[in-house]
């Protein structure tokens, strides 16, 4: 390939790589989800990954970069994810404390830009925990995680809430009654789009 740089013509081969996309994606997943111990930036995308696998395709999976939620139904419902584990992929010599940000924002990100309203996005919220904390600890497993669905409506008007208030407002279901823990909780709610 030929292009012109500082005023002299330079030439730039590319040669075929030895591998594509496919496998730096596979090392990369190794790298990130090959051990039971998740690290916690990456540990959200792996608790929604499983809440998808329960809630699709009733529920679209649409959490990215700055989305307003993680979930939204056809209606307009939108639901956020918020999770922590008691054992961390790094030493802690302890359990982990469960502490969630439910703080309410400025505005939001929408598909034709800034929002600016003050509040929380979303209109229910599953809070999930991973409570176990010895040598079987496997963040991957969707069976060792415990999901509290809460209405926002419900959530005290605070930055952070830890998970024994979370307790006092929803009862810990495993993730095989997820889907119809959210679609009871859900039916409570007026639809967005008309209230």
């Amino acid at each position: 390939m030929e292009g012109e740089i500082g005023g002299t013509t330079a030439t730039t081969e590319y040669r075929a790589s030895p591998f594509g996309p496919a496998e730096v994606v596979a090392k990369v997943a190794d790298a990130a989800f090959g051990r039971p111990l998740v690290t916690n930036v990456l540990r959200a995308q792996l608790v929604e990954a499983m809440i998808a696998l329960v809630l699709e395709p009733v529920w679209h999976w649409c959490g990215a970069d700055y989305a307003p939620c993680d979930f939204e139904r056809a209606d307009g419902l939108r639901l956020e994810v918020k999770q922590s584990a008691a054992r961390q992929s790094w030493s802690t010599g302890k359990p982990s404390k469960a502490i969630f940000d439910v703080a309410a924002r400025t505005g939001r990100n929408e598909a034709h830009g800034w929002v600016a309203e003050y509040g929380r996005a979303a209109h229910l919220y599953v809070f999930a925990h991973h409570p176990t904390f010895d040598d079987t600890a496997d963040h991957r497993d969707p069976a060792q995680w415990l999901f509290y669905v809460v209405p926002t409506t419900a959530l005290p008007d605070v930055k952070q809430i830890a998970l024994g208030t979370i307790r006092t407002m929803a009862e810990a279901v495993p993730i095989s009654m997820l889907a119809e823990t959210v679609a009871a909780a859900a039916s409570t709610i007026s639809n967005p789009r008309t209230a």
